[in-house]
């Protein structure tokens, strides 16, 4: 079968009557599409000037390209890196559709449901969830600066993960046994500057 060219498509394009929604979903997916360049230039911008990752040495000369990334040989322990080396996004494919992701991983999207936007699978979806959240989780302010505020909130404990449990199972989350605040929940204090520098921290039990 002929695959179409860009100009059929956008004939028929012109020529359909498309809805309200139509146009909604046409343009989310516009707007999902990212040049694998323009994320390459993101990451090689924050890489840049940033020491060897095996041994730190800051001298260091190119040495070729690898999946579009710049490669970097050091001086000191020979050794070759790139932007990505030793980061959460080391060795992760599909580079075109990470900055999409990351809007939906900003809009709480489900993994499922930011699968079907950037058109991945969901185990992969799932795959790059671990690996961005965590990574984004680790740049945290040492300081917070001018005028700070900051509140607290309380969630129930959870144990998810754990082989030994150090209470009885709840299921899906399940409730506090008692009302109120109270030893069951965890206290989670959030401070924000006016920068919008944000450090958040378990402070204990309710």
């Amino acid at each position: 079968m002929r695959s179409l060219s860009f100009e059929e498509v956008f004939a028929m394009l012109v020529a359909v009557q498309l809805s309200g929604a139509d146009l909604v979903r046409l343009r989310e997916w516009i707007a999902s599409i990212a040049h694998p360049a323009e994320c390459i230039a993101l990451i090689e911008q924050a890489a840049a000037g940033r020491p060897c990752p095996h041994c730190g040495c800051a001298h260091k000369h190119r040495c070729g390209q690898a999946s579009g990334l710049q490669r970097f040989r050091c001086l000191g322990c020979r050794r070759s890196h790139n932007a990505l080396t030793a980061t959460p996004l080391a060795r992760l494919r599909k580079k075109e559709c990470w900055l999409p992701y990351l809007q939906c991983v900003l809009e709480s999207r489900t993994v499922r449901e930011a699968a079907c936007v950037v058109g991945v699978d969901r185990t992969t979806s799932f795959r790059w969830r671990h690996r961005f959240v965590p990574g984004a989780m680790r740049e945290r302010p040492t300081t917070l600066a001018a005028i700070v505020e900051a509140d607290e909130t309380y969630r129930l404990e959870s144990q998810k993960g754990s082989r030994n449990l150090a209470r009885g199972a709840r299921k899906r989350g399940g409730v506090a046994k008692r009302r109120g605040i109270n030893r069951e929940h965890d206290c989670l204090l959030v401070a924000r500057d006016r920068t919008g520098q944000t450090l958040d921290f378990h402070t204990g039990r309710g």
